[in-house]
């Protein structure tokens, strides 16, 4: 019998987190009573502390829930519109990267206490309360922090952001312990206050004012304005389970769109990471990301007839086809640089189950490595970058106008089996997401891998044209293959945080059995309880 990576396993709740400490704080509350999303908010909130620049209060994001009470599946969006005062007109790709211009209208806090307020059963200042500590008290950062503030420290646009982030002399290493009592202090007050201290409060004023001074676009309306909406979620077929995630206007739907095309063919017949394997794969993805491209802002109806067996045969037939497929992966128009590109990649996923069979799996971002990198003074709150994912081409479907909501590409998923979820599965890596998700589920369900296998697996990153980004634990005479057949292929390293950073968890319905697993690319963590 051979000993393989198994996932955490447990029967009272499961937590799969992008950092220990986030994970923990789930799994904490979840002992003291908690439910999955009295889970999800401590493990967040924790994330905002712990891993500021993946994601924070300020960012944006979206969710895909299983709830027990109710027999069934929601989503909620937390993305809100394009500042109403932007114009595009005049504006360069670098203004809506770094500084004040880069940020849209904040979301996450206003989802969290919406999940929150909706299923969960603790009260806000309580499920903060790790959040709190961890910033109060501070933590040892990764190696990952470190990295990731080497790369900010050239582009940060504000003296606050060295203030909060890095040591004195600009320098940070792994070990450092990173205090933010700042952040505490305002994590108290909307432990206190609630939601309105941000969307129309004190904190909203703050941000408004000084993004104002620094040139940005965002006002107390937008914040005021906002308002999570609960959406029912887009679901596709794939062997015997329903893949769910988020609807129109999201770009979610490459993901079961690429499942819908690969649920033509026998992939388990085929050798395991062999050139059949990961042909099919890799050019059933480039046609679903074009698809994508061309299909942004459609309505649910339109999404949804994109996946029928009628639209899906004649990319079957072309995945048949011998000849190499050059297509988009990442926007309309021009390809972004390489460095842009790799740059988008700094999100997080959460995914959570508890033993009343709730799950939920959220993902949300800063967008590029500490967002905008505009910190608000006296706060520790940084500021997001996601405009920098809307589009300034005009003919583009996703062209940003003022007021107006755009397709993200986050994609929290759940997919059920005969009506019961069992797998709660999310992924940082911007335009990757959609193709991650896609490979670690093939490992799953097609080659019988565990959760920790799947994830683990060898993966790929595909960019614009016929170029692969992929890890190079893979024959070379497979690799060989695969130049041979048109794909442009890179071979990074082992493993390569462009493949994303996936959480999972896993319900078994006949047993309640649970098991989670973190991605290795990243400092993840999943913890049982």
């Amino acid at each position: 019998m051979s000993v393989t990576h198994s996932p955490a396993r447990a029967i009272g709740g499961m937590v799969a987190a992008a950092h220990p400490l986030a994970a923990a704080a789930g799994a904490e509350i979840m002992r003291s009573g908690g439910n999955a999303y009295d889970a999800v908010v401590a493990t967040v909130s924790t994330l905002n502390v712990v891993e500021p620049y993946m994601s924070g209060l300020a960012g944006l994001g979206a969710a895909t829930c299983w709830v027990a009470a109710e027999n069934r599946m929601r989503c909620l969006d937390f993305t809100p519109p394009v500042p109403s005062k932007f114009l595009a007109e005049g504006v360069h790709k670098e203004d809506i990267n770094t500084g004040a211009m880069a940020s849209g209208v904040p979301g996450n806090l206003a989802g969290w206490c919406t999940l929150l307020d909706t299923y969960g059963t603790k009260p806000l200042a309580e499920v903060l309360q790790p959040a709190i500590r961890h910033a109060r008290e501070g933590f040892p950062v990764s190696a990952l922090y470190a990295l990731m503030a080497e790369m900010t420290a050239t582009r940060a646009s504000t003296p606050e952001w060295q203030a909060v982030y890095a040591t004195g002399d600009g320098t940070v290493s792994e070990g450092w312990v990173l205090k933010q009592p700042r952040l505490a202090e305002t994590y108290e007050a909307i432990a206190s206050e609630g939601v309105a201290y941000l969307h129309g409060g004190a904190l909203g004023k703050a941000m408004v004012d000084h993004l104002g001074s620094l040139g940005g676009c965002l006002t107390m309306a937008d914040l005021e304005a906002v308002e999570p909406e609960w959406q029912e979620p887009l679901g596709a077929a794939y062997r015997d389970l329903v893949i769910n995630v988020p609807p129109p206007p999201s770009e979610a739907f490459q993901f079961p769109l690429t499942m819908r095309i690969l649920d033509g063919f026998d992939l388990a017949a085929m050798e395991h990471l062999g050139a059949d394997h990961l042909d099919r794969v890799l050019r059933s993805i480039r046609l679903a990301a074009e698809t994508r491209i061309t299909n942004n802002n459609r309505t649910v109806a339109e999404i949804e007839a994109l996946m029928t067996e009628d639209a899906v045969a004649p990319l079957r037939d072309r995945i048949l086809d011998p000849s190499p497929i050059t297509a988009r992966t990442e926007q309309f128009g021009d390809a972004p640089s390489p460095e842009v590109a790799e740059a988008r990649s700094h999100t997080t996923s959460v995914s959570i189950a508890d033993s009343d069979g709730n799950m939920v799996c959220i993902t949300q971002s800063l967008g590029s490595p500490w967002g905008s990198s505009v910190v608000i003074p006296e706060t520790g709150v940084c500021m997001n970058n996601f405009l920098n994912w809307g589009d300034l081409n005009k003919a583009s479907p996703n062209f940003m106008i003022g007021g107006k909501r755009w397709a993200m590409c986050l994609t929290p998923s759940i997919s059920t089996r005969d009506g019961a979820p069992v797998l709660a599965l999310g992924t940082p890596g911007s335009y990757g997401i959609m193709q991650t998700q896609t490979q670690a589920l093939v490992h799953y369900v097609d080659y019988g891998l565990n959760l920790r296998q799947a994830i683990e697996g060898p993966r790929a990153r595909l960019y614009d044209g016929r170029r692969v980004v992929l890890e190079d634990r893979v024959a070379p005479d497979v690799v060989e293959e695969l130049r041979r057949r048109g794909h442009e292929i890179e071979l990074p390293g082992p493993f390569t945080m462009q493949c994303g950073g996936m959480q999972a968890v896993s319900r078994d319905p006949s047993t309640g059995a649970l098991a989670g697993t973190a991605d290795p690319r990243r400092d993840g963590s999943a913890v049982g309880v």
